[in-house]
């Protein structure tokens, strides 16, 4: 019987230090688990301005089973890791970072899962090498997604998981300019297991994440997430009546100095909240509709499976 493929997908940017060290502890891995399956690795390479298409050649040189895809410009993790799904072929698909962050050798472990009939094995990660405060906050966001989130969200994953081609076909249909992978994969639903791992310190290099970058990649996880904002005027409306009656009465009764500005204020900050959700969701409603591709395959520097 032909052996499943099984497609490593790595997004890249910048790491020609991190990447031959990845693929040190990433060998070890796929020669355990050649007996059981047929294995490809691919780099999807975000544009990188410094040696790491280089590193990837080099070793493509020595191990035909390596491919990469070579983007146009750089677009951001997310698509990055949607061209990656797009474009892999093969039976199962795992998702990993150059950086070993996530174990490597985590993926035998994945698979055994599989095998026992779970579509999606993930990692979960319940400690890691940085600040306390930055931990608390990351688990605040998680949980705070969940409470507002429209469908599933599973708490502590990001994209460290294996997955079947039946779920990556499901999470490719999504037709969307704001890809948000973790949120796809709850989204799905099929038989879920997540693993519990502490993830470890980068192997190598700079990280490409700030406490900026972080905020706004919260932002568009809630925003890709849930509709709450849209909705949330409404929720709030009787309140917001009741108080602009109230003070108005009592502007009425016995007028006070902070009555009229507090009055103005209220009906400002109802309304002009009210027009900035609105205006962010069409926004994204119009970036949507216009059919743009997330990502352009650069020919050069491309070697496809």
């Amino acid at each position: 019987m032909q052996k499943p493929k099984l497609v490593v997908i790595c997004p890249v940017f910048n790491e020609d230090q991190a990447t031959p060290l990845f693929f040190a502890r990433f060998q070890p891995v796929r020669e355990k688990l050649l007996v059981d399956y047929d294995i490809d690795l691919l780099f999807c390479n975000n544009s990188s301005t410094d040696g790491t298409v280089a590193a990837v050649e080099k070793l493509r040189s020595h191990h035909p089973y390596i491919y990469m895809i070579t983007l146009s410009r750089n677009v951001g993790y997310q698509r990055s890791v949607d061209c990656g799904l797009r474009n892999a072929k093969g039976d199962l698909f795992v998702i990993i970072d150059v950086d070993c962050e996530d174990p490597p050798e985590m993926i035998i472990e994945f698979l055994a899962k599989h095998r026992e009939g779970y579509d999606i094995v993930y990692g979960e990660r319940i400690d890691r090498e940085e600040a306390q405060w930055i931990q608390s906050l990351r688990k605040l966001f998680y949980r705070l997604m969940k409470s507002v989130a429209d469908e599933n969200i599973i708490l502590d994953m990001a994209e460290f998981s294996l997955m079947t081609s039946e779920v990556r076909d499901a999470i490719v249909q999504d037709k969307t300019s704001f890809p948000f992978i973790r949120a796809s994969i709850g989204r799905v639903g099929f038989n879920v297991l997540g693993m519990p791992y502490k993830r470890e310190g980068r192997i190598a290099g700079n990280t490409h994440y700030n406490l900026i970058g972080m905020m706004f990649f919260a932002i568009a996880g809630i925003l890709s997430s849930s509709t709450l904002l849209l909705r949330l005027p409404i929720y709030i409306f009787p309140l917001w009546l009741i108080t602009i009656i109230s003070i108005s009465v009592a502007m009425v009764n016995g007028p006070e100095p902070w009555m009229f500005p507090a009055l103005i204020s209220i009906f400002a900050l109802y309304v002009g909240s009210t027009l900035a959700f609105i205006g962010i969701y069409v926004a994204r409603t119009y970036k949507n509709s216009l059919g743009r591709p997330n990502f352009i395959i650069r020919r050069q520097d491309t070697y496809l499976q």
